[in-house]
């Protein structure tokens, strides 16, 4: 049987390589997107969800709606720098056609997650892209699935590296930190793929040119919108030379784990000023002889871009 994979995404640009990738990927199943919000409000990301997945061919994938802020908020804002990076519209302000669906009705992203989880068991893998809300929700409501689901395989935080919000706190951890570390102290099995790693893995214009090239809808849509991603780099990041390709790595690390090199180590995050954000390894459980979490501190980088081009290249031709 096929591994079966939720994304949960707060759908901007690299969220969109991210349903790319999986898509591309024909020994894993998307059985469902599950919004939240971050790069965008969790109204514009369902609409990007199931637009994206329209374009791409691929209309079966359900979408639900998630939580709208953070466990200890009332509500939620998009940064400024967010809207700059992704564009207002979350996917590079480029325009694709909305989609005649809609989000679920029959049960929310949380009840979802654990619903799937009671049906696959360890072939499930979770991957959360934004905020951490989704999952920890669904681990209060029933903390079982902590034992049950294969793998949580998360985009966020920075062990070894600054972060990329404040110099130790990375973008989706400081969206809801209170909800990554019930998911780091939960004990379920969790794979951070976090700055370490994904500024490592860069795309360029060259690389979108060959996108471009392919000639369809679906492959000028991710070419013009990782134009603008660059282009957004290009201030924010300009010793980088490329975008960071950060959630398109972690679905590819869902997707075979053996692409990172990983850290067994036993994770919190702080909670509390001034430190609030930063993700590092729990002193109390140091010397727990079972590590619940991994931490990728290396990759292989040109494995991994030639799988990346290739499975996206694949899906953007397929999408007549």
């Amino acid at each position: 049987m096929k591994k079966k994979i939720i994304l949960d995404l707060d759908t901007g640009v690299d969220d969109t390589l991210a349903i790319s990738y999986i898509l591309g990927s024909p020994e894993v199943e998307l059985i469902g997107i599950t919004s939240t919000f971050g790069n965008v409000l969790v109204d514009q990301g369902i609409r990007n969800d199931l637009a994206i997945t329209d374009l791409l061919g691929h209309p079966e994938v359900p979408v639900y709606r998630g939580e709208e802020h953070a466990l200890k908020a009332d509500s939620f804002t998009v940064s400024e720098i967010s809207a700059f990076i992704h564009g207002k519209n979350g996917i590079g302000d480029v325009v694709i056609p909305d989609s005649n669906r809609h989000a679920e009705t029959d049960m929310s992203a949380v009840d979802f997650i654990i619903d799937s989880v009671k049906k696959y068991g360890k072939d499930l893998t979770f991957v959360p892209t934004g905020a951490e809300t989704n999952i920890a929700t669904a681990l209060k409501k029933a903390p079982e699935i902590k034992d049950e689901i294969g793998n949580i395989v998360m985009m966020g935080g920075a062990l070894t590296v600054c972060g990329n919000s404040e110099p130790w706190v990375e973008a989706n951890i400081s969206q809801d930190p209170e909800a990554c570390d019930i998911l780091f102290r939960s004990g379920a099995p969790v794979t951070m793929i976090g700055l370490d790693v994904t500024l490592q893995t860069l795309m360029t214009y060259k690389d979108s040119e060959q996108w471009r090239q392919i000639g369809t809808p679906a492959a000028k849509f991710l070419a013009d919108m990782v134009d603008f991603y660059i282009k957004a780099y290009e201030t924010t990041s300009p010793h980088l030379g490329g975008c960071g390709l950060h959630d398109p790595l972690a679905a590819a690390v869902a997707v075979d784990p053996t692409l990172v090199t990983t850290l067994p180590i036993n994770m919190k995050v702080e909670t509390e000023a001034p430190t609030r954000g930063r993700t590092i390894g729990d002193n109390e459980r140091l010397n727990d002889p079972k590590k619940t979490a991994q931490v990728a501190v290396q990759v292989d980088v040109d494995r991994f871009l030639n799988e990346f081009m290739t499975r996206i290249g694949n899906v953007a031709a397929a999408a007549k």
